[in-house]
């Protein structure tokens, strides 16, 4: 890969060299002869590579590196040293340096460290482009929602990124809290730094401890070497732990402190770390109540609770089931080479009508799945969504691990014994059947239930009226729609 290259060495003819064998091997090659300069140049470009001499005037070498890693956290840089310095070389290591080497030198050595370099900016690049081509859904506009809540979601997320403040993010499984964390994340001055994240429930209370904040060769059985832990890695980035609400009281202890004091030690060691990390966590637990019960530590809750991001269930969010959805056929029929036409009048009306305990994961999956089985040039069909062949749509009969059927959604149901009655009462009954259900799976939300059930909420209230219907909760007024 063809790098942009800054020497900075005050020997000439030194300089000269490098210079040659680096051009030559076709790279861009720019030359300071003093530390000075050398800062200056860095400060009006960034570069891919920067080979610097540790003694120089003006400006040494040390101070070259720090500002290039301070102005450009991208750039790699090489460090030259005499005999005598190693030990300097190794402390600029330690401060970022991606390799030294020691005068007198071979050109070739310095060019197979180059081309270590080399690879290392090349992966870098192309995961920048993977980034970069996946930036929609990591952008503000890639977590869609045109339903009121969701917007002010949104809104939220924006104000707090360009803080530094930490974020507890609430929602059930499947809501996007991890897609959430990395918009903050994205849109923050830690962009350009690591983001970590850590399951917390995937780990035993020994294991996220050592997971966290790291051991010494040691430390405990299988602590075969010193391991750096996600708190380190993080460092100047981002650390989103998922699932704190399944952290053990002594974890919540280690934790606290580190949010408090910001520093730890590893597992088995003495030695304090500094360490410099945002915090944002998840989970779809109440830590209110779990403050309550004893199983979670308030002055935690309180560390934890600066900024709380609440996001709700698809359920909640009728009105952007079909956003979601077309925008996941299209971007899942790119990926699989399909042309598909849309949803079917019954694929969307089933879409519309089911509930999603899986929340919008779920129907992602779903509509992934109605890609890969849907037929080229025609639309997707309710058999498509659910993945069956014996659907009932197919003429089949009800699957009980399929959603739509454990929620009565789809035709084909086994038919029950029912009294012989006229067409008006039959009717009448099941209007009140379903009513009850569709208000007992949106938990009584009346202005979710009339947006399924495509009525206004004054005739569901009056609907509601009518067959004796308990009276239902309405988030948006409070009260009855009269």
């Amino acid at each position: 890969m063809r790098l942009q290259i800054l020497i900075v060495d005050d020997e000439p003819l030194m300089r000269l060299s490098m210079v040659d064998a680096l051009e030559a091997a076709g790279h861009d090659v720019h030359a300071a002869s003093t530390g000075t300069e050398g800062i200056d140049l860095v400060g009006k470009r960034a570069f891919d590579l920067v080979i610097t001499d540790l003694r120089l005037p003006g400006a040494d070498g040390l101070t070259v590196l720090k500002v290039a890693k301070d102005k450009h956290p991208q750039t790699e840089v090489v460090v030259i040293t005499a005999h005598g310095s190693v030990e300097t070389a190794v402390g600029a290591m330690k401060l970022g340096a991606f390799d030294y080497i020691t005068k007198p030198f071979q050109m070739d050595e310095l060019l197979l460290i180059v081309e270590r370099a080399g690879t290392v900016v090349a992966l870098r690049k192309e995961n920048q482009d993977l980034k970069e081509a996946l930036e929609d859904k990591f952008s503000f506009g890639g977590i869609l929602g045109t339903n009121t809540r969701m917007r002010a979601v949104l809104e939220k997320i924006k104000l707090v990124a360009a803080t530094d403040s930490t974020v507890l993010i609430l929602g059930e499984s499947g809501t996007g809290k991890e897609l959430a964390a990395n918009a903050v994340h994205q849109n923050s001055p830690r962009r350009d730094y690591p983001l970590i994240k850590v399951s917390c429930a995937a780990l035993p209370e020994t294991l996220l401890e050592a997971e966290l904040f790291g051991h010494e060769k040691g430390a405990f059985t299988g602590a075969l070497r010193q391991r750096r832990g996600r708190f380190e890695m993080a460092n100047r980035g981002t650390l989103f732990l998922d699932e704190i609400g399944e952290i053990s009281p002594v974890v919540q202890v280690k934790l606290l402190r580190v949010l408090q004091e910001r520093k730890f030690e590893r597992i088995g060691s003495n030695e304090t770390i500094d360490v410099d990390v945002r915090l944002v966590c998840a989970t779809q637990k109440d830590l209110r109540k779990e403050v309550a019960a004893g199983r979670f530590r308030e002055d935690l809750f309180y560390r934890l609770n600066v900024v709380q991001i609440v996001i709700p269930p698809l359920r909640e969010r009728q009105e952007d089931i079909m956003v979601i959805a077309e925008h996941v056929l299209e971007t899942c029929s790119a990926k699989l080479n399909k042309k598909l036409r849309g949803f079917s009048q019954p694929a969307r009306e089933l879409l519309l009508r089911y509930s999603y305990p899986g929340n919008v994961r779920e129907l992602e999956n779903m509509i992934e799945r109605a890609v890969a089985l849907g037929r080229d040039r025609e639309a997707i069909q309710p058999a498509d969504l659910c993945g069956f062949q014996t659907c009932p749509y197919l003429g089949g009969t009800p699957q009980e691990s399929c959603g739509f059927c454990s929620e009565g959604l789809t035709i084909g149901s086994k038919r029950k014994e029912v009294p012989l009655t006229s067409l008006a009462a039959a009717r009448e009954g099941f209007e009140k059947e379903y009513i009850v259900s569709v208000l007992e799976r949106v938990e009584g939300n009346r202005t979710t239930a009339s947006k399924i059930l495509g009525l206004s909420r004054k005739a569901l209230w009056e609907k509601c009226k009518r067959y004796g219907i308990p009276s239902a909760r309405d988030e948006s007024h409070g009260g009855d729609d009269t």
